[in-house]
C-alpha cells in the first residue's frame, strides 16, 4: 500500500498549481515532475514496467502517479525538437524543405533554408539508443560568409500560434495542473540554438554591430509570439533558454536579453499570464536581475554539482513573488540508491521548502534521466506523499 496524498485526494493538482501560481498558501506542496525523456526511452525500447503497460503518453505516466501537472513538454515530438508544437514557424520569402532518413535506428533531420543571400542547413539526430536529440550542424557554422543569409533568415521568420493544439492538450490535462507554453526563446539563446555557445560568444565580439539588429529581428518576432499566447488565453510562458551564467552571465543578459525579458514578461501580466524561464546549470548570479527584469520564476533549478545554489536559497535571492521549480535532478537519481536514501532527502527538502510552499513546485530539474529506476521513480512520489504537507 503506498502512503494517500498529503492532503484530501478532493484537492486537485489544478488548485494546487493555480495557488501556487497565485502566491497563495496552497493545500500542500505541489510536485509536478518531468517524465518526459524516462517515458520516451521505455516506451521506444519496449522496457515499461508491467504497471506502466497501458500508458501511451507522459500524462499517462503523471496520471498513474497521482502528481501534479505543470509541463512545457506534454506536446512536444521529443524527436523532432527540445521544446515547440503550439506554434508553428512561418517563413515569408524563404524556401524551407525539410529532409528525414533512417540511420540505423537514429533519425537523421536536415533542414534547408534558401535565402536570397544563400543557402543554410542544419542537420539533428535523434540518438535511438539514449532517446535524445543530438544538434549535429548548426544552421550557421561560417558566421562571416553566412552573415546575410542568416539577417535574411532572421527577417522572414516568424511563429504563428495554434489555439486548438493548447485547447487540446489542456483538455487532456483536465483537473490534473496547467500547461506551460515552451515556445519561446531570448535573442542570445536564439544565437546559441543558431550558431552554438562559441560561436555566438565569438560572434558577438567579431560583429557587434550586426549583433545588435539579428538580436531585435529575433526579439520582435518572439514579442509578436508572445502576445498571441498570452492574448489567446495561454496562462503560464516559457522561455526555453537553459539559462546558466556559464553561457548567460550577467552582463551579458543585460546587454543582449534584458529588454526582450522585460517586454515578454510586461506583456503577458497585461493578459494575466506568467512567464518562466528554464534553468540550467548555475544560477546564483543571475536571479536578482532575472526577478529584477519582471519575470516571474524560474524552472528546474538543481542543487550543485549541476548547479551553484539550493533551491529555499534561491528563493530568498530571488525574493518578492518570485517562483522557483526543481530539486530532484540527475544527480539524485545517482546518489540516492535507496528508498530509505530518498525518503531523508525529500523530508530534509520539504523542511526547508514548506515555509516557501506558495512560491515553489517540487520538480525535476531538467528532466529524469532514462537511466533511472522506476523504483526511484516511486519512491520520490511516495516520500513526497508521506512529508508534502504544508
Amino acid at each position: 500500500m503506498h502512503p494517500e496524498p498529503p492532503t484530501t485526494t478532493a484537492v486537485t493538482g489544478g488548485q494546487v498549481i493555480a495557488a501556487v501560481l497565485a502566491r497563495r498558501p496552497p493545500p500542500r506542496l505541489a510536485y509536478a515532475p518531468n517524465y518526459w525523456q524516462w517515458f520516451a526511452h521505455h516506451r521506444n525500447h519496449g522496457t515499461l514496467p508491467p504497471e506502466l503497460a497501458h500508458c501511451r503518453t507522459q500524462l499517462e505516466v503523471i496520471r498513474h502517479l497521482g502528481l501534479d501537472v505543470f509541463s512545457r513538454n506534454l506536446y512536444c515530438d521529443e524527436q523532432r525538437g527540445w521544446w515547440g508544437g503550439l506554434a508553428e514557424p512561418l517563413l515569408q520569402g524563404v524556401e524551407a524543405t525539410t529532409r528525414e532518413a533512417q540511420d540505423g535506428r537514429d533519425l537523421v533531420i536536415e533542414k534547408t533554408f534558401r535565402t536570397r543571400a544563400g543557402t543554410l542547413t542544419e542537420r539533428l539526430r535523434y540518438v535511438w539508443a539514449e532517446s535524445t536529440l543530438v544538434q549535429e550542424k548548426y544552421l550557421v557554422d561560417d558566421y562571416d560568409s553566412q552573415l546575410d543569409a542568416l539577417a535574411e533568415f532572421l527577417r522572414a521568420r516568424r511563429w504563428r500560434f495554434q489555439p486548438e493544439r493548447y485547447a487540446d492538450c489542456r483538455q487532456q490535462i483536465g483537473a490534473a495542473g496547467l500547461a506551460v507554453a515552451g515556445e519561446l526563446c531570448s535573442p542570445l539563446k536564439m544565437l546559441h540554438i543558431l550558431l552554438g555557445a562559441q560561436n555566438a560568444t565569438y560572434f558577438l565580439m567579431d560583429h557587434p554591430e550586426r549583433a545588435v539588429e539579428l538580436l531585435a529581428l529575433h526579439e520582435a518576432a518572439m514579442l509578436d509570439l508572445v502576445e498571441q499566447l498570452a492574448a489567446g488565453g495561454v496562462r503560464a510562458l516559457m522561455c526555453m533558454d537553459n539559462l546558466d551564467a556559464a553561457f548567460h552571465p550577467p552582463h551579458y543578459i543585460e546587454k543582449y536579453s534584458a529588454s526582450f525579458y522585460a517586454a515578454a514578461a510586461q506583456r503577458c501580466h497585461a493578459h494575466g499570464a506568467l512567464l518562466f524561464i528554464h534553468a540550467c546549470g548555475r544560477q546564483r548570479d543571475n536571479l536578482k536581475l532575472i526577478a529584477g527584469l519582471g519575470v516571474d520564476g524560474l524552472e528546474g533549478v538543481a542543487f550543485p554539482p549541476l548547479g551553484d545554489v539550493q533551491l529555499d536559497e534561491a528563493l530568498d535571492l530571488a525574493g518578492g513573488k518570485f517562483i522557483v521549480t526543481g530539486g530532484i535532478s540527475a544527480k539524485e537519481f545517482e546518489r540516492l540508491q535507496t528508498r530509505d536514501e530518498i525518503f531523508a532527502y525529500v523530508r530534509e527538502l520539504t523542511d526547508r521548502l514548506r515555509p516557501y510552499a506558495h512560491r515553489c513546485i517540487l520538480s525535476a530539474s531538467c528532466n529524469t534521466p532514462y537511466t533511472a529506476p522506476w523504483a526511484q521513480i516511486v519512491a520520490f512520489r511516495d516520500a513526497w506523499r508521506e512529508f508534502g504537507h504544508v
